[in-house]
Formats: structure tokens, sequence, C-alpha cells
């Protein structure tokens, strides 16, 4: 939900519209863009209800405003997917379900995980993936703290450092070594960071597949 991320979103969408239509065409899109201190201040304080019922009402607000498909544009936040899908009418686009796909596409079963602690821990995301068949892998401590720590205190406010590279890459081996067939970045601006070039197995950036799948939605006949 960081305007780090949240652009890169924009860039594919509209990327992949203009590849599969051609000319001058873009992307149609309603956006709500939060201020991320707020949304952040609601996940430490384990507020989960409150956020909920911020996102369901703005995602009722886009679909009144002529959205067809809703979209939202994080993992961690997908932890309030249902209540979402409850207050719209129109198809709800899951994150883990085109992240999954793409995963089974490839041929890969065991899949590892990062994210931030409540993605890596909580089962509404792990739970998602693994009602697809997939067997999914999450770092232990202390590596689990210190990819949730570079994406909130580096990666959402637009810092990239070549160590947090090399400790994402560590953690991404033992990962490996554990039987990890594949890696998911499973927080959105886990993608500013590492990059396939970076791994040895599959790697699958859910926000471009997110986007790749918003599309193919969208111009679906």
């Amino acid at each position: 939900m960081s305007w780090e991320s949240s652009i890169e979103y924009e860039r594919m969408i509209n990327e992949g519209v203009r590849a599969r239509l051609g000319g001058t065409h873009s992307a149609d899109l309603v956006i709500r863009s939060y201020d991320f201190a707020a949304i952040e201040a609601l996940q430490a304080a384990d507020r989960w209800d409150d956020a909920g019922a911020l996102l369901a009402a703005d995602a009722r607000r886009l679909q009144d405003a002529g959205a067809e498909i809703i979209v939202l544009c994080t993992n961690t936040m997908h932890v309030c997917a249902p209540v979402i899908e409850a207050a719209i009418d129109v198809p709800f686009l899951h994150l883990a379900d085109a992240t999954a796909r793409a995963v089974l596409a490839t041929g890969v079963r065991t899949v590892a995980l990062l994210g931030t602690r409540y993605t890596m821990e909580r089962d509404f995301y792990r739970g998602r993936l693994e009602q697809h068949g997939l067997h999914v892998l999450v770092p232990d401590e202390p590596d689990r703290t210190t990819v949730h720590d570079v994406i909130y205190n580096e990666l959402v406010r637009g810092v990239v450092r070549v160590e947090s590279r090399h400790a994402y890459v560590d953690v991404i081996r033992r990962l490996i070594d554990a039987g990890a067939e594949g890696v998911i970045a499973g927080c959105t601006e886990i993608e500013l960071l590492v990059g396939a070039d970076d791994v040895t197995v599959p790697w699958f950036p859910t926000t471009r597949l997110h986007a790749e799948a918003a599309v193919d939605a969208a111009l679906a006949p």
C-alpha cells in the first residue's frame, strides 16, 4: 500500500493494456491511494477490523464510481479480503489466487513465502495458497524479522540497500536448502529489492502477477 509499489502496479497495468490493445490505449482506472502511515498504524495496533471497515467502504465507493473489478494492491491487507468481498457486487481479484495459479503453472509445489510478518505468520495468505495444493515454507527466526524489518524500515520509505538485498538472498538460500522449489515475493515492495536474477529457483513477483491477472480479467471477452 505504500506509493513506492502502488506506482509500479499502475505502470504495469497500463503497460499491459497498451501491449494488448496497442496505439494510445491505457488502463481506465479508479484509484484509492492511502496515507500509508495511517494503514501501518492500524496494522501495528492489531486493529484489523477497523482496517477492514475502511477498505470495504472504499471498495464500495470505487464500485459506485464505475469500477467493474476490484484489485487490492497489497498482500498483507488481504487479511481484510472477506469483508471487502462482502461489501461489493463486482469481482474481487484475490492476489493469492493469481499467485497460486502462476506457481502451479510452472510445476512448483513447494514454495517459499517472503512478506511482512503478518503475511508470513497468519493463515489468511498461506492458507489460501495451501487451498490450491501448495506446500508453503516461511523463514525461521531471525530471518523472518529481517524480512519484515527491511520492508517497513526501508522499502516502504524508498530505501533500497545492497546490504539488504544480500540479506534477502541469504534468507532465500536457506529456504531453498529447506526444500523450496520456488520463491513468492509476497509483499509488493520486495520487488523493489530482489528480482529473478538474484535467485536460483523460479521467482514469483506478486505485483507483476496480480497486475497481469487484472489486465487479463478486465480485457476478457
